[in-house]
């Protein structure tokens, strides 16, 4: 009898090594276990991973380049608004000043939100509480998802203060709660606040947050991406408001009242009359205190980011707060990151390893085409539509050519005319939310790049029908110019298909090559995709991984991106007569992952993407080629009988 009778993510236990695992029982511990063993988390990280190997890496050239620019040790190069990030650099590394400084920076915004006296004074001053404030509710301009070349006025609910709905239902939900209650009491008390206020404001808030959480989406809910597109014309959506003023909060914010909102959370609209109204008021106040000084203590004082780093801990492990020089990095980094990125581009990423990755591309789109084109079950006017949908396709690679204009219109404020790390971030945020407006009737600009150069990962955009890799994720593990070809399909090559895969996943499938939401399938093959969607949920759902179930809907569309990818660089390497077990043992490697018991209750709640153990494993069970190359039988642990196998692309 089979003891490992139809294994869903391989034998044993998959987040705990073991020497001397056969990849026939569990492919992610053969090739991982010694590095699981040898590989220490840092003590200000919850988690070490593949792409975290690379982050820290990049990191560390990057703060070193920024400490050097600060001292003049080396110049500054010409990259645009480069100079502007080193400045914030300087500004957030100065503890001297922002240590005596204290409170003083939060401390006329802190009494502006304290000094909210009742519900007519909150309709009166919404408009600028959200300057520097969160309000129960969020305004965003964004491409409209039927019509690709213009901007539209989205309307959704707030976030909650635990990771995800589904997370208040956990046993872990009250102890987290208690942490943030004490912890934002503690910051208002350091800010000047009374005992007895603070204490208020800190139990109205987890009152009001309690009611968001039964009403706001869940991470499984957001991740359909269609079900967020809802308009509804301005009469109907004003008429949802109740006694909250949302006609001035518009003409105030946008400077008029937009003939159409998209409403992406329909259940939080419906409700939104009985969450913001006078009754609820002394909770939805205490509701943006807490958020506001939880929020900005990390802009403060050392004694401020220490105050408030308790509730990070509980959600995520990490053993220590991040030391400052490195938060000043990271500050920079956030506020600036396309201008970083164009830096960390120019200086250290090859020519050379550019056109070997778009020669990979190339190949892979190749063979993607190919694939589709020899499709077994999609008809011939489906499959053509699905290959002028690849055919179109923007590719973006490294960095972008030019940086976004918003850059150009964060000037810092140094310490000598009066500007703190704290004034600067918030003039920085309204200036992004102005930004944002102006966007609403301007067209689509299809240059902007969805990722910066320095970040290691990759991306598809459904509504810009672009493709996005980074320089940074282009190395090793993932590619290297000194590595064997079939190893940079398990790595990149896999990475490539599976951002395209993303054209064709749950979401993807439903918007064309021009990035309108569009149904361009036969009846027939969307009810036959939807049947494999359905099998690739199933495949998922219920896997335990350490201290968690995975729920199978929620990671869906990242899954189908993975099976496609892998299958897409299986099918590249054979026809280059590559060695495919080198292909399996790096796909497993890019997976590689070490993390805290807690960060992965946080991260699992939230991520649409599968643990990266249960991709490696997963996704390599259902290719047939894998059985063959590792000669995997039905008595062994990766084995999964062939009809649980799902095949999509």
């Amino acid at each position: 009898m089979n003891k490992f009778f139809a294994v869903r993510g391989g034998g044993g236990n998959i987040i705990e090594p073991k020497a001397g695992t056969r990849p026939q029982d569990n492919l992610y511990l053969a090739v991982n276990s010694e590095w699981i063993e040898k590989t220490k988390i840092p003590e200000d990280r919850s988690r070490m991973a593949a792409f975290d190997g690379i982050e820290v890496n990049v990191e560390k050239l990057l703060m070193k380049d920024f400490a050097d620019f600060a001292s003049g040790k080396k110049e500054v190069p010409d990259v645009p608004n480069l100079d502007e990030a080193v400045k914030l650099y300087q500004l957030a590394c100065d503890f001297d000043k922002r240590n005596s400084d204290g409170a003083e920076p939060i401390e006329s915004d802190l009494a502006l939100l304290d000094s909210i006296k009742d519900f007519s004074d909150f309709n009166l001053n919404a408009p600028d509480l959200s300057t520097f404030a969160s309000l129960p509710f969020v305004f965003d301009v964004e491409p409209d998802l039927k019509n690709a070349k213009i901007n539209g006025l989205n309307f959704s609910g707030p976030g909650t203060f635990l990771p995800d709905t589904t997370t208040y239902q956990t046993d872990d939900a009250a102890r987290l709660l208690a942490i943030l209650q004490k912890q934002s009491v503690k910051l208002l008390e350091m800010a000047g606040m009374s005992t007895k206020k603070a204490e208020k404001y800190a139990e109205n808030a987890i009152k009001y947050d309690a009611k968001l959480a039964k009403v706001v989406k869940s991470s499984e809910e957001w991740a359909d991406y269609p079900a967020c597109y809802n308009p509804m014309s301005i009469a109907d959506f004003k008429a949802k408001f109740g006694k909250f003023q949302i006609s001035y909060y518009l003409k105030e914010i946008i400077g008029e009242e937009p003939e159409q909102i998209i409403v992406q959370e329909p259940r939080y609209l419906d409700h939104f009359a009985e969450l913001v109204n006078e009754d609820n008021f002394a909770e939805i106040k205490g509701w943006m205190i807490v958020n506001f000084i939880n929020d900005v203590a990390s802009t403060l004082s050392q004694e401020f980011r220490e105050a408030a780093f308790p509730f990070s801990q509980a959600l995520s492990g990490q053993p220590k707060l991040t030391n400052g020089e490195k938060q000043a990095y990271h500050i920079a980094n956030d506020t600036f990151s396309e201008v970083v990125g164009v830096y960390y581009g120019k200086t250290y990423f090859g020519e050379d390893a550019k056109k070997d990755v778009e020669d990979m591309i190339d190949r892979m789109l190749t063979v993607y085409k190919d694939r589709l084109r020899n499709n077994d079950w999609l008809s011939e006017a489906t499959r053509k539509q699905a290959v002028t949908k690849v055919e179109a396709l923007e590719l973006k690679i490294g960095y972008p050519d030019k940086v976004e204009e918003i850059y150009n219109r964060l000037k810092v404020i140094p310490a000598s005319k009066g500007g703190s790390l704290y004034s600067n971030e918030r003039a920085f945020a309204l200036e992004e939310q102005k930004y944002n407006i102006e966007q609403l009737h301007k067209e689509v600009d299809r240059s902007i790049w969805a990722m910066p150069g320095n970040l290691v990962n990759a991306c598809y955009d459904p509504t810009r029908n672009d493709l996005t890799f980074p320089a940074a994720i282009l190395q090793a593990p993932f590619y290297d110019l000194k590595q064997d070809r079939a190893t940079n399909f398990g790595g990149i090559g896999t990475v490539i298909a599976h951002e395209v895969s993303h054209a064709f996943d749950n979401n993807g499938a439903k918007f064309d090559e021009i990035g309108n939401m569009k149904n361009w399938w036969t009846d027939e093959d969307y009810a036959e995709f939807k049947k494999r969607t359905q099998a690739e949920i199933d495949l998922f759902d219920g896997i335990q991984y350490g201290p968690v179930t995975i729920n199978g809907k929620q990671v869906v569309s990242e899954n189908i991106a993975d099976q496609g990818g892998l299958t897409a660089a299986v099918e590249a390497a054979k026809n280059e007569n590559d060695d495919l077990k080198k292909l399996f043992e790096n796909f497993a490697r890019i997976w590689a992952n070490k993390q805290m018991i807690e960060a992965i209750k946080s991260q699992t709640a939230v991520d649409v993407h599968a643990p990266g153990p249960l991709r490696a494993n997963v996704q390599s069970q259902c290719q047939d080629e894998f059985y063959k190359v590792f000669d995997v039988k039905p008595e062994d642990g990766m084995w999964l009988d062939p009809d649980k196998r799902v095949h999509i692309w």
